[in-house]
């Protein structure tokens, strides 16, 4: 398929085809789960499951685990990228296939908008100022990650090897400190809240997108050395990664700053636990932390995201303008008019609903992804299984959730 398409413009760079290893590609993963997930998701998942926000966080990494393993699986099967896309291809269901190139496409995009009203509210927050400013650094880092992108492969992995190093000893430092001044008390919501296990399940829906990144792995599989061997490690280490951190920072930081503090201050929670763990060194660490953070997820977001689209548009399944390619084989236009859409989500989508709407969108394809395994007998069936019932029971309790049934 797109392995052998012949490219728009440039000859194919054989340095492209070799930029992520094993470690590079974790940082992708890592990055683009990471990057969103805990700084613009902790108030929403704590505002739904009060004190089980880590048990949500772990049923999450539960399904994100499971999953992966049906996207490894698959991905070395075919040996092509194009993950769910490609999957539908490999079955010979054009016409689904075309639809959920679509689908990832859009929910990518919302993804990155999350990404960058994390990181304008990060930024604004620590220089106390106005909403408009925030605005403007979101869609600055969209057109500076966009603008990175577009040198190349190299670099962008790079940054994010560089940019999830700091974020994870800032992030794991901030949970240790809080773990250390042991107080559970200030995970409640309020006295005697009425928040039992079942609302885990429903933040794990409400929060899902924060675990979407390392299948992003899946559409970099041309761009990795040992492309089999480096999907099957770096995948589960990432998602592994990713959940342990998500469960400390959960816990920690809810008893920094308390539930009710995180809630309220949603999209900077994290950077309020910082200032109640070391005041203003604490403050401005995590708020460097953040902005970097999802940065880095913008930055692989956009990367996949741009690989999906030329594939499918070399396909022939979308527009050809998304397979225009430049000298250095980087799929140019579909990256700036993903960077360019998301810019317009940022300025009309508030976080909740972007988190909302992406984690539903992604509980679906993680869904499907998981009965294609079992279709193909890729993998584990057992494995795969878990993933397909998590996924479908987190989409139906997201689902009661917005209706007011749940």
């Amino acid at each position: 398929m797109s392995s052998t398409s012949p490219q728009s413009a440039g000859s194919p760079a054989p340095v492209q085809r070799r930029a992520l290893g094993v470690g590079g590609a974790w940082a992708m993963a890592v990055g683009g789960m990471i990057g969103g997930g805990i700084f613009s998701t902790l108030g929403v998942v704590i505002s739904v499951a009060g004190h089980w926000a880590w048990v949500s966080f772990l049923l999450g990494g539960i399904v994100a685990l499971a999953s992966g393993h049906s996207y490894s699986a698959l991905t070395r099967q075919i040996g092509e990228p194009g993950g769910s896309y490609a999957y539908l291809r490999a079955l010979g269901w054009r016409r689904s296939a075309t639809a959920v190139a679509w689908v990832l496409v859009a929910g990518y995009t919302l993804t990155v908008a999350v990404y960058a009203v994390t990181f304008g509210s990060y930024a604004a927050n620590a220089f106390g100022a106005p909403h408009w400013v925030a605005l403007a650094c979101a869609l600055g880092a969209i057109a500076l990650l966009a603008g990175l992108n577009l040198w190349g492969a190299s670099e962008s992995t790079m940054f994010e090897l560089i940019a999830v190093s700091g974020k994870l000893v800032i992030l794991l430092g901030l949970a240790f400190l809080g773990l250390w001044h042991w107080a559970p008390e200030k995970l409640m919501l309020e006295a005697g809240q009425p928040v039992g296990l079942g609302h885990a399940v429903v933040g794990m829906g409400v929060v899902f997108m924060a675990y979407e990144g390392f299948q992003l792995l899946s559409y970099d599989y041309d761009e990795m050395r040992n492309p089999a061997r480096t999907i099957r490690i770096a995948m589960p280490l990432a998602i592994a990664m990713t959940t342990v951190t998500y469960i400390v920072v959960a816990l920690g930081a809810g008893m920094l700053a308390g539930a009710d503090q995180i809630v309220a201050h949603e999209e900077v929670a994290l950077a309020i636990a910082g200032r109640e763990a070391l005041g203003l060194a604490g403050f401005i660490a995590v708020s460097v932390a953040a902005t970097f953070s999802a940065g880095s997820a913008i930055n692989a977001t956009v990367f996949a995201t741009a690989r999906l689209a030329a594939q499918a548009a070399e396909d022939g399944e979308m527009p050809a303008l998304f397979g225009q390619r430049d000298g250095h084989n980087v799929p140019w236009a579909g990256t700036v008019l993903i960077s360019a859409v998301a810019g317009v989500f940022v300025l009309v989508g508030g976080i909740e609903q972007l988190v909302e709407g992406a984690s539903f969108v992604f509980l679906l394809i993680f869904a499907l992804v998981n009965w294609i395994a079992i279709h193909r007998q890729a993998g584990s069936r057992v494995v795969a299984s878990v993933g397909l019932i998590g996924a479908l029971a987190g989409a139906v309790m997201l689902v009661g959730y917005l209706t007011g049934v749940v």
